[in-house]
């Protein structure tokens, strides 16, 4: 059966839903249930985008290389992660065995690789800014990489001074370096890391707006095909869905009623009923940049208390967005949203605004900075977080509103139009 909210979001959906003559019915999925109109109607995403070249790589290394002098960084060490694909291009994923490209301050970086794996890192290597300027180093099953390890190191002449260690490295990776190589000094290397990811530059802003448009097209789909009865699972699938139909893979966390006070869910079932509060946060990916996006609205007529709620939690986000701009300390953004949610009544401090109002965001979906109480650094062009705050009334309802802050020359904006209302909350 169809319901008035699915009559109604077709004729709403955003640019890259089209609704074509075929998808006037519901059409089967593979699981053999039926998929709603609204989501059978969406087409892939009109924007192609632009992969990251070999050339923008190179530049990102030599500014890696810059802050490594700055910062008394001899070399830079990755295994598989979002850095090493920053850097390099290369995609690998994590195991007990050590694979590593290194980046030195001056002369050729080196990878570290299992010998069974060399001819997929020569793959890999052929395709980004190293090709034919890297030493590949293969160690067999039974021997030691972490001695193959300070081996390359050495090649460089560099068997003292600083190693910086990217923060995501698994520790036995470190610490079987640090005991290969006892006279190394093995410190963070998030100093060159974030300093090069923090500040995106136009092409990664162009990469996140369209990932943040195929999130919220996915969204606004899915709220249209929402039915009473369906559980907090059901709602979760049908947004990967929209997302597979957009051309993305993505998903959400999906939280109703009394679980939405909870900030990152609960493994309790939860049913949509007339009149409950739905709040969905998630994203996707593309090329490596990502989206994170909520949206908090009510499945019928919202209560008062819950139009008084989102009113606060708009504002809040307002003022967040106002306040930010370049010069100015990541707290004061923070500050500047807990200040309305604080004098309407529902503070103070953390005690119904549980979390910090922001993170950075781009290749992670956390990363540097963050706005919160504490965090002195100065806004800057090109960073980028979440402006999300988040209102909870423990037992009955919570609200958050999310969408993707970006920090200009003279101030910020979001990169998704903010939600108006529980009831319209994509109009």
């Amino acid at each position: 059966m169809w319901s008035r909210r699915r009559f109604l979001g077709l004729g709403a959906l955003t640019a890259g839903a089209a609704v074509t003559a075929g998808c006037a019915t519901e059409k089967a999925a593979v699981n053999g249930e039926k998929t709603p109109a609204s989501i059978a109607a969406l087409e892939p995403h009109p924007e192609t985008p632009v992969p990251i070249s070999v050339d923008e790589r190179r530049a990102r290394v030599e500014k890696a290389r810059r802050l490594m002098s700055e910062h008394g960084i001899d070399a830079l060490l990755m295994t598989g992660g979002t850095s090493l694909v920053y850097f390099t291009g290369v995609r690998w994923g994590l195991s007990e065995r050590l694979f590593s490209i290194t980046i030195p301050r001056e002369g050729r970086p080196f990878v570290v690789t299992p010998a069974f794996e060399e001819d997929r890192a020569r793959e890999q290597l052929e395709n980004g800014p190293f090709t034919g300027d890297a030493d590949v180093l293969a160690w067999e099953e039974d021997e030691d990489p972490y001695a193959l390890y300070a081996d390359g190191l050495e090649s460089l002449g560099i068997t003292t001074g600083t190693l910086g260690v990217e923060e995501t490295v698994r520790h036995v990776f470190h610490d079987g370096i640090a005991q290969a190589a006892p006279a190394l000094t093995l410190a963070s290397g998030t100093p060159v890391t974030a300093g090069c990811r923090t500040r995106k530059d136009a092409h990664e802003l162009e990469l996140m707006r369209i990932a943040s448009a195929v999130t919220l097209t996915a969204y606004e789909a899915v709220y249209h095909a929402i039915e009473d009865g369906m559980t907090n699972n059901d709602v979760r699938n049908l947004v990967s869905t929209a997302h597979r139909r957009l051309g993305y893979s993505g998903g959400a966390m999906v939280l109703v009623d009394a679980a939405s006070a909870l900030p990152h869910g609960t493994v309790k079932p939860q049913t949509v009923r007339e009149g409950s509060i739905i709040l969905i946060d998630g994203g996707c990916a593309v090329e490596g940049y990502r989206s994170d996006i909520s949206r908090t609205f009510c499945f019928g007529e919202p209560t008062d208390k819950m139009k008084k709620i989102f009113e606060i939690e708009h504002r809040a986000q307002t003022a967040a967005l106002e306040t930010a701009r370049p010069g100015l300390p990541c707290e004061a953004v923070d500050a500047a949203a807990r200040k309305v949610i604080d004098d309407a009544g529902y503070g103070p401090d953390y005690a119904y605004f549980t979390h910090r109002v922001g993170h950075g965001i781009g290749m992670d979906g956390h990363e540097w900075p963050y706005l919160v109480r504490g965090n002195k650094l100065a806004l800057a062009p090109g960073m980028t977080f979440s402006d999300e705050p988040g209102i909870y009334l423990s037992g009955e309802f919570g609200m958050r509103l999310e969408d993707e802050l970006v920090i200009t020359e003279d101030g910020a904006y979001l990169l998704t139009p903010q939600s108006p209302s529980l009831t319209e909350p994509f109009a």
